[in-house]
């Protein structure tokens, strides 16, 4: 008893000492007297040492047990494990940022590699397909939102009176839309986390593509359009940001590319939507005068849905687990990826398997979002620090990548992002506009031309389409509730007629001289008499606003035209999605290009609209492997961090070459086909060489 209370006394030292090691172990105490009766000054060590061997007499060598634990006394190794652990932290204020920064690239390093293993271990399974469909969308509404607008355009220029210039700015708004919300919501992404960027950017596009269905006046519409195209332009780049972060190295390229399917259903989708609802008028309804509803805004409408069926089901989708580790969240990352594994074992019938991975290496922690008090300023200036703050760090990731170790390979991604869109974007354009004039030029052939004619007490209640009138005179005629279509009168005399209830499209009269004539109800404007003479001539109750024409205006043609473009990258889609992991990315994105460039030469060959079409539809799908391509050598070359913002760059500066190729391929549409196959072929023979030169990443971790 005597020798258990002197030790347990010992002990009682031991346990005192440490535990008020433990209490000053944060301050730089070099010692200080306790009220316990003993000195501990710069020998601590050796004191630890003797009240170890005091308390761990009489017990083995090897046993680790002491008799301070089972009174909660810590250990002193375990605190000099904790002291070395925590002093890092202290002096990491008084590192160099460069050191810092060295010792985040070797932890994202291990990371990369840890992370593909325990992705390998999840396997591809059933969680992965989910998400397949649920980004699919996405990237199908997408898809939809470029076509919207050009087959909504010739009805929306006769319901709100579009001038020219009016129908070439809707053409572009949409691209400038994504163009900068690539840009913002991408950076946004590296952020504030994929699913959240995701779920705004699906929220915007939904509201006002939903919004303009129902807007009447041009200039709100032009509005909500930009918007609009804002928002799924920012989903593009997180999308396939998102997606590869739940792939493994062997799976990424070929699901990608399976990924990048949903970009041509989206354009198959708009093409049968407008093909079966803008033709019939009657799905539509009008609220007095001044508001109308009619079908082409009910295509708009629905054109709305791929975009609200993906943000529905986004929201039963978990953030990225890549993502969530590189900002420090090792805890939630852990468990979306046992979420991950669990649900592929389950489907694949073992669920009885275990989640081996305890613990994951998280990269230093190094910029850190300054969060200010609730009681710091006014609401309003916290959102201003919060705003400027996020913005500052997206600025800084966008000049990281122009960075030396990322430079090169941003400048030759951006020259070959940029000369594809600039040729295939134009000649998308080009395709359509092309056989509009070949169109035009014979509905022209056809032209009636009557010269000399005389007609008198005659009543007109039918439709005069593509004719000239020479020379005519008309004496005492009625023109009651028909339409002028493509109908020109030369040098006419009109007196003592009557128009009512009139109609017309492209239809003038050039010197005509009218005499005692009255129109009443129709929409013969001041604009459609040039140079004619006037006298005692009456203009009572004219129409109002503009007025569909579908007998006209809709071209199911043009419908058919982008239902086989957009069907005919399937066989391209399947080939680049079987061969991507097998010949690698950057044959893919030359290979492509270069015969995109050999069949833009073809084009010389197109004098008519079938031609023209089967043309069309050969280079859609040659040049698909190569977008293809692009979008999965961009989400791998840049690290987690950054790769949103660099894909949303990239993307922005492809979205600014198919305005330009719009721009300047449809100002020669009519006047020659050299210029615009010279510059489409050169651009992608340029692009796919410069696209060589990339570095291959088919066999590289995601970092």
């Amino acid at each position: 008893d005597g020798y258990r209370n002197t030790n347990l006394y010992q002990g009682g030292r031991a346990g005192n000492q440490v535990s008020d090691d433990y209490r000053y172990q944060d301050g730089n105490y070099e010692g200080y007297a306790p009220n316990d009766g003993y000195y501990h000054g710069g020998n601590e060590p050796a004191h630890e040492e003797d009240a170890q061997s005091d308390v761990t007499e009489g017990h083995d060598e090897d046993d680790e047990v002491y008799e301070g634990e089972y009174q909660g006394i810590p250990h002193p190794d375990d605190i000099k494990e904790k002291q070395k652990q925590r002093a890092p932290a202290v002096a990491d204020e008084y590192r160099d940022r460069a050191d810092l920064m060295a010792e985040r690239m070797e932890d994202e390093e291990q990371l990369a590699h840890q992370y593909e293993n325990i992705i390998e271990e999840c396997g591809h399974g059933r969680f992965q397909w989910t998400l397949f469909f649920v980004l699919g969308l996405a990237l199908m509404a997408d898809g939809v939102e470029v076509f919207v607008v050009g087959f909504v355009l010739p009805s929306a220029e006769k319901d709100m009176c579009l001038s020219s210039s009016n129908k070439g700015m809707l053409g572009l708004i949409v691209y400038l839309g994504m163009m900068v919300g690539a840009v913002m919501l991408g950076g946004l992404a590296d952020k504030l986390g994929r699913k959240q960027c995701l779920i705004i950017s699906l929220a915007i596009n939904a509201a006002f593509a939903f919004l303009s269905s129902f807007v009447q006046g041009y200039g709100f519409f032009l509005f909500c359009r930009l918007i609009s195209g804002l928002g799924i332009g920012g989903s593009l780049p997180i999308v396939f940001a998102y997606f590869s972060e739940f792939l493994s190295r062997e799976k990424r390229g070929e699901h990608l590319s399976w990924l990048c399917m949903f970009w041509m259903i989206g354009g198959i989708f708009a093409s049968a939507m407008a093909w079966s609802i803008i033709p019939h008028y009657g799905w539509g309804f009008s609220m007095g005068t001044k508001y109308h509803f009619h079908s082409w805004r009910v295509f708009v409408l629905v054109c709305s849905l791929p975009c609200i069926a993906s943000l529905v089901a986004l929201k039963f989708m978990p953030e990225s687990p890549r993502f969530l580790l590189e900002i420090g969240k090792h805890d939630e990352a852990w468990m979306i990826l046992k979420q991950v594994h669990d649900t592929n074992m389950r489907a694949k019938g073992e669920p009885e398997r275990v989640f081996t991975v305890s613990y994951i290496k998280t990269p230093k922690q190094i910029d850190e979002f300054i969060e200010i008090q609730s009681s710091t300023g006014t609401w309003y200036q916290r959102w201003l620090v919060r705003i400027t703050t996020t913005f500052k760090q997206v600025w800084d990731n966008v000049l990281y990548c122009l960075t030396a170790q990322y430079r090169m390979n941003t400048l030759m991604l951006a020259v070959v992002w940029f000369t594809m869109a600039l040729s295939y974007y134009g000649l998308i354009v080009w395709f359509p506009d092309m056989i509009r004039y070949f169109q035009e030029e014979a509905y022209e052939s056809r032209v009636k031309i009557f010269d000399e004619e005389e007609v008198s007490h005659f009543t007109f209640n039918f439709t005069l389409e593509n004719q000239i009138h020479r020379n005519g005179e008309y004496r005492n005629d009625k023109f009651i509730g028909m339409k002028f279509k493509e109908v020109r009168f030369e040098d006419s005399l009109f007196e003592e007629c009557y128009f009512e209830d009139v109609t017309s499209s492209e239809t003038f009269f050039e010197n005509c001289t009218i005499i005692s004539t009255v129109f009443y109800n129709t929409d013969l404007y001041e604009h459609k008499f040039i140079n004619c003479r006037l006298v005692n001539s009456t203009f009572m109750k004219e129409k109002e606003g503009c007025h569909l024409d579908f007998e006209e205006d809709n071209d199911f043609l043009i419908y058919l035209v982008s239902f086989l473009g957009s069907l005919s990258v399937l066989p391209g889609n399947i080939i680049s999605a079987l061969l991507m992991d097998k010949i690698g990315r950057i044959k893919m994105i030359g290979g492509s290009m270069l015969i995109s460039a050999v069949c833009c030469f073809f084009l010389f060959f197109g004098n008519s609209e079938s031609a023209m079409i089967g043309w069309q539809c050969l280079f859609c799908g040659a040049s698909i492997a190569a977008w293809n391509a692009l979008d999965v050598i961009t989400v791998e070359l840049y690290p987690t961090d950054k790769r949103a913002t660099a894909f949303g760059i990239l993307n922005g500066l492809c979205k600014f070459g198919a305005i330009l190729g719009n721009s300047i391929f449809s100002s020669f549409v009519g006047i020659t086909k050299v210029v615009p196959i010279l510059l489409a072929s050169s651009a992608l023979v340029g692009g796919g060489l410069l696209a060589l030169r990339l570095p291959e990443t088919r066999d590289q971790v995601l970092m």
